[in-house]
């Protein structure tokens, strides 16, 4: 007889307690391009404000994956039926798609520059102006780098799944998704795993509750809503206030943790750092190679958090390596409201004027973020109306909360350590000194 039962390891997560990998995974996880992670930092340089915050993309992947799963499982279990009527997906149908949504969830991330988010002002600009994101850099290496370990896999011989599949949900290429395309927001949706990971866990590490929120019952609540356009991830009646509480994790999250103050100038520093090496070592713009062929991706793969590290004490004499070093980076000086209106802009604009007359070396920090979309994108719930029918409703509709949180758009002056006294002073003259 046949043992068909599939080889299991644990891994030991401090949010999840552990999380399951079959030996396909393990191969992925073994390859050292995944192990680059290890060496990227979650958060750039957040721990030289909150030292706990040294948790980096390789966990962090691992438990999207395990979220993306329990979400996955979730709804499969609640919705069987419709999934079986309506898109004829029966349980090795099933099978597959969960497949491809770890492996994408496992891979999502295997794209980040150096140091995270602060390091994607680095990457390059593509035809059409835009910078790429890292989802690009992401796409590339999984259907270049990981092509091979996804399509030649002896498990994949019970799925016959293509990495331009896996890639196609990192970053919602619609055309190779066809019959998945709504599965996506499990990866990249206003309530994803992404975000359901990275809020708990950034929370954990930095000793925050601001991103908790009830996982539990969210996993309960999240369904697969039928509208008139297409079918769609949402959430029973029950789950309204966890969508709400999530959105609201987020926007403290931000608020009070990635839009710090000293992050901020942390951020600042590191791009003009890496640009700057970058420079020197004769990268066109001081940007990272673009993701069009192996070379380049084999290139951009060569940096991480610990090169850089590296080339910042080999570059000391430069600006922002000296203030990252010796923890002496540029000083905020003065900011504007969370959501400024035309009075507070008009006022930042006079006290720049006035600081960077006198300090040319003062610079302008905007933390821009618009916490929940409207729209097409609006969380949907199943809510019963006066009639006792099951109606789909918005959740802008139905949480005065979600409703009123405004994009931050919050503007702030730094000027470099050496000079924060004088643009106090220029401040005190004017009367717009809070002495914070």
């Amino acid at each position: 007889m046949w043992d068909l039962k599939e080889k299991l390891w644990e891994i030991r997560d401090p949010i999840y307690g552990f999380i399951e990998i079959n030996e396909w995974e393990r191969d992925i996880i073994n390859h050292p391009v995944f192990q680059r992670l290890r060496r990227i930092r979650q958060l750039a340089f957040t721990d030289l404000v909150y030292p706990g915050a040294v948790h980096t993309r390789f966990e962090h992947s691992l438990g999207v994956m395990h979220v993306a799963t329990k979400v996955f499982d979730n709804i499969a279990s609640e919705c069987k039926d419709m999934l079986r009527s309506e898109y004829g997906l029966n349980e090795d149908g099933l099978n597959k798609v969960r497949t491809i949504i770890r492996l994408a969830a496992l891979l999502h991330d295997v794209g980040h520059a150096p140091f995270s988010h602060a390091g994607e002002s680095i990457m390059p600009y593509k035809d059409n102006g835009k910078l790429y994101k890292h989802e690009d850099y992401s796409s590339a290496i999984i259907k270049t780098v990981f092509k091979e370990l996804i399509e030649d896999h002896k498990l994949n011989n019970n799925y016959d799944i293509k990495a331009e599949e896996v890639a196609a949900f990192v970053v919602k290429d619609y055309k190779v998704l066809k019959k998945f395309f709504f599965w996506v927001d499990i990866i990249s949706g206003q309530v994803d795993a992404d975000r359901i990971d990275y809020l708990l866990r950034d929370s954990y590490h930095i000793g925050v509750q601001y991103g908790i929120f009830d996982l539990k019952r969210l996993l309960k609540t999240i369904v697969i809503l039928k509208t008139e356009d297409r079918p769609i991830l949402g959430f029973k009646e029950g789950g309204l206030h966890v969508a709400e509480s999530l959105i609201l994790a987020r926007y403290y999250m931000f608020t009070q943790v990635y839009f710090h103050h000293t992050r901020r100038a942390y951020d600042h520093h590191i791009a003009n750092a890496i640009r700057e090496i970058l420079l020197k070592l004769n990268y066109s713009d001081g940007k990272l190679k673009p993701p069009d062929n192996e070379e380049n991706i084999k290139d951009y793969l060569e940096w991480d958090d610990w090169k850089v590290g590296n080339l910042i004490k080999e570059n000391k004499e430069l600006y922002d390596c000296e203030k990252i070093l010796k923890r002496e980076h540029d000083r905020c000086v003065y900011h504007t409201n969370e959501v400024p209106d035309i009075d507070d802009l008009k006022k930042f604009d006079d006290i720049y004027h006035s600081i960077s007359c006198e300090i040319d070396e003062c610079f302008v920090d905007e933390a821009e973020k618009s916490f929940y979309n409207i729209g097409n994108d609006d969380i949907k719930i199943l809510k019963e109306d006066e009639s006792g029918e099951i109606v789909v409703r918005s959740l802008s509709e139905l949480s005065n909360v979600v409703n009123n949180i405004k994009t931050v758009r919050q503007k702030r002056i730094y000027v470099p350590l050496i000079f924060q006294e004088k643009a106090i002073n220029i401040l005190k003259k004017e009367g717009l000194y809070s002495g914070e």
